[in-house]
């Protein structure tokens, strides 16, 4: 499965997020993972959209989660990147040809088209049991705690 940019930025920003003090401005992120703030500012109002982040207007306003870390899984963030539809569409490929199957013999989705869904539900199962605190405590945990301290440092610069 393929995803855009998008959901990458979006998840490290999301992890960012977690650990500010306050509301964060997309300048600040998009300086923070050296990025376009136009791309980035796409992304974070998608996030918003779908409830995850909000945004502050005024002299400290910016972007803060919603809810806490622990509660905002990374399948919630692809969704709202990528959108919450089926990557899999089954075109029914069988009914096709010079030897189509019948439609009797299409009221059961063929083997590709639940293989495909089977794959596609333990993605998203997987994405939904990881969280961003999960991540956050994976990158504390592999760069130790002064990295977040650095970075609550730099954010509040």
């Amino acid at each position: 499965m393929k995803m855009s940019a998008g959901v990458e930025w979006a998840v490290h920003c999301c992890v960012v997020l977690s650990q500010a003090e306050g509301p964060v401005p997309a300048t600040r992120l998009a300086e923070f993972h050296g990025v376009s703030r136009t791309y980035l500012a796409k992304h974070l109002q998608q996030l918003a959209k779908a409830g995850l982040i909000a945004a502050t207007e005024g002299r400290v306003g910016g972007y803060a989660l919603t809810r806490p870390a622990a509660e905002v899984s990374v399948l919630d963030v692809v969704q709202a990147i990528e959108g919450a539809g089926a990557a899999f569409q089954c075109t029914e490929i069988r009914q096709n040809g010079p030897l189509p199957a019948s439609p009797e013999n299409c009221r059961r989705a063929c083997g590709i088209a639940r293989a495909m869904w089977a794959a596609e539900q333990a993605w998203r199962d997987s994405l939904a049991a990881v969280s961003i605190a999960d991540l956050a405590a994976g990158v504390e945990r592999d760069t130790g705690p002064q990295t977040f301290v650095a970075l609550r440092g730099w954010l509040a610069g």
